[in-house]
């Protein structure tokens, strides 16, 4: 098998694995996926295991983060360490992205892909990453509501990818803009509940 076909399934499979669902069920015998909002990132694990396991809920949120982030980002470093190309690292970030939040464990179904989408572009634009983790701490800190957050940061690092670098090593931004698509799409329940009002804090 061409190696980077086998490149492309190892970041989409890694990507969809679950790590909200299996910390949730490991620390607090809980299926996140049947509470709060269902999905497996960060955000809902905390919010359903402070009713749980107030004790352990930020704990476990983080190191859901953390490993949603380097399910993207090791990948990729280790397809780069035997000289893949640049083509092929994007094309593994996509893939990495559309597994976390169309995860094959979990029937196509899975997170809303802030972290690992965070992590992979941030492999290529560090600078840029750093700019909307800044834009995603204000606006999380003042309005402390999560989506509205990951969204304005989202839209940062698409921005601040055309400003600060006007041209990616593969000379096209294509990549960037389909994962900030599929990461929005992943957001329209919650955008309709920030327009009707309804969106949940996180406290």
């Amino acid at each position: 098998m061409n190696e980077n076909l086998i490149a492309y399934l190892i970041a989409y499979i890694l990507g969809g694995i679950p790590f909200g669902l299996i910390f949730g069920k490991i620390f607090a015998n809980v299926n996140i996926t049947e509470a709060g909002s269902g999905s497996i990132g960060a955000t809902n694990v905390l919010r359903v295991l402070k009713e749980k396991e107030p004790k352990k809920a930020k704990k476990i949120a983080i190191l859901t983060v953390v490993c949603d982030v380097l399910k993207g980002i090791l990948p990729l470093f280790v397809a780069k360490a035997i000289g893949l190309s640049e083509q092929t690292l994007w094309a593994m970030a996509v893939l990495s992205v559309i597994g976390h939040c169309f995860s094959p464990f979990l029937k196509f179904e899975g997170g809303k892909g802030v972290a690992t989408g965070a992590g992979v572009l941030g492999f290529f634009l560090p600078f840029e990453l750093i700019i909307a983790l800044v834009v995603w701490f204000v606006v999380g800190k003042v309005l402390k509501i999560s989506s509205l957050a990951s969204l304005a940061a989202l839209l940062a690092i698409v921005l601040s990818s055309f400003v600060v670098t006007s041209q990616t090593a593969i000379h096209s931004h294509a990549p960037i803009l389909i994962i900030a698509y599929i990461v929005f799409y992943k957001h329209i329940p919650n955008i309709r509940r920030l327009l009707s009002g309804q969106e949940t804090k996180v406290i």
